[in-house]
């Protein structure tokens, strides 16, 4: 790797080299704009490209980098973002979010690659979707824009006329859309009035990056205190509104009830929600069974991901309304069953019996059931072998190397 003086510190860049036989000016090339976030997606999409032939900038932070964009020969690692630390002042991220910008509208303006392919916008989302994405368009580049969510204000409960208004700016200039299910293409050409011919339905990449090792379930287990006859039940990842916490809190105070083998694991933090985080502490200690409750309200980071993921016996995604859920995939990583509510896609990405079950939104009484049905399955009887089987029927299904594919012949489109 090298260091590049195009622009201020910290952006580093890595060396390309052409493979025999092939010249360098032959292979397509894109900017990969990351916003500097989601560690998994972000490489396991670099990978994937450069797995295609395709050569790539990889706009990144500190946060977001790895082994496949510091050492892949295709990849050239830019980190524009730098240091994103939440315990910094209040100036401080001002001026580090600004200098961000400025860097990134040097760039956009020396770049080399045409295709300008963004996974995330950055910090002022409307900013990134008017006036940036004009900018990209004045400098002649073609935007690929990857909506992990079609309208996140609609499903968090916090929508405005600006908000659609910039979203429908954002889905008219884009020349391309990538979405990861039907539905969400479906409301794309509902609700923005986006040519069907405009958007690809991907699947969502199954997560490579957290480390995997050699710790036994029984192991895990251990660690957090729980016994090899406990029915461990994981919640995992972000705490808002529409995940549907305090469902999931009443149907487990249910099953606990009935058996003392019952245990939930809430692992993640509130995202900007106190007052419902509030009302969750509040359900929790109303319970009764507080002390079968183990809560890890914290960011985990992804060398201790596994732990979880292996200790639990099934996770649970009692959504009231998502697109796609990222936790799903996490889950099926590790071979773990998932039970989800019927939401959007979640039905579509469940086999029932043999991946997981589907529940009810909204509703304590029909999870309480479907969970106590899950530990009474052959599902969970056979678990340890199971786990085997979801494992390779999430690599293929949703394989970077499928999302790869469909990637680069829309590129070539453009």
């Amino acid at each position: 790797m090298k260091t590049t003086d195009q622009f201020p510190a910290p952006v580093q860049t890595g060396t390309r080299t052409p493979i025999a036989g092939q010249a360098a000016s032959t292979s397509v090339r894109i900017s990969l704009l990351t916003a500097g976030r989601d560690k998994p997606y972000a490489l396991g999409m670099a990978e994937a490209l450069a797995s295609q032939g395709i050569t790539l900038d990889f706009i990144g932070s500190d946060e977001v980098n790895g082994a496949v964009v510091l050492d892949n020969p295709r990849v050239s690692f830019l980190n524009l973002r730098g240091d994103q630390r939440p315990d910094t002042s209040l100036a401080g991220k001002i001026r580090r979010v600004l200098a961000y910008y400025l860097r990134l509208i040097r760039y956009a303006a020396i770049a080399k690659p045409r295709i300008f392919h963004i996974l995330w916008n950055n910090k002022f989302e409307w900013f990134d979707r008017t006036a940036l994405l004009l900018y990209y368009k004045l400098l002649g580049k073609r935007i690929v824009f990857t909506a992990h969510n079609v309208n996140a204000g609609k499903r968090d409960a916090n929508d405005t006329w600006l908000n659609r208004f910039s979203l429908r700016i954002q889905y008219r200039l884009v020349d391309h859309i990538f979405v990861h299910t039907n539905n969400m293409k479906c409301e794309l050409v509902r609700d923005f009035n986006v040519r069907e011919g405009k958007v690809s339905v991907i699947p969502f990449g199954i997560n490579n990056s957290v480390p995997n090792t050699k710790l036994t379930a029984g192991e895990a287990k251990r660690i957090l205190g729980l016994s090899s006859g406990d029915k461990v039940i994981l919640f995992f990842g972000n705490i808002a509104p529409y995940k549907g916490l305090e469902y999931l809190i009443a149907a487990f105070t249910t099953l606990a009830s009935k058996s003392s083998a019952y245990r939930l694991l809430i692992t993640g933090k509130p995202k900007q929600c106190e007052n419902y985080w509030n009302k969750i502490q509040q359900d929790i200690a109303r319970s009764g069974v507080r002390d079968r409750i183990i809560a890890k309200i914290e960011y985990v980071p992804d060398e201790q991901t596994e732990l979880y993921f292996k200790a639990a016996d099934v996770l649970v995604l009692p959504y009231t309304h998502v697109f796609q859920s990222g936790v799903l995939f996490l889950g099926y990583s590790f071979g773990l069953p998932v039970i989800a509510t019927d939401v959007a896609s979640l039905r579509e990405e469940i086999i029932e019996g043999e991946t997981g079950f589907v529940s009810r939104p909204q509703d304590p009484v029909d999870l309480a059931r479907v969970i106590h049905t899950y530990f009474g399955s052959e599902l969970f009887m056979d678990l340890e072998n199971r786990r085997r089987d979801i494992r390779d029927y999430a690599s293929e299904k949703y394989s970077w190397s499928k999302v790869g594919q469909i990637t680069k012949s829309v590129y070539a489109t453009l």
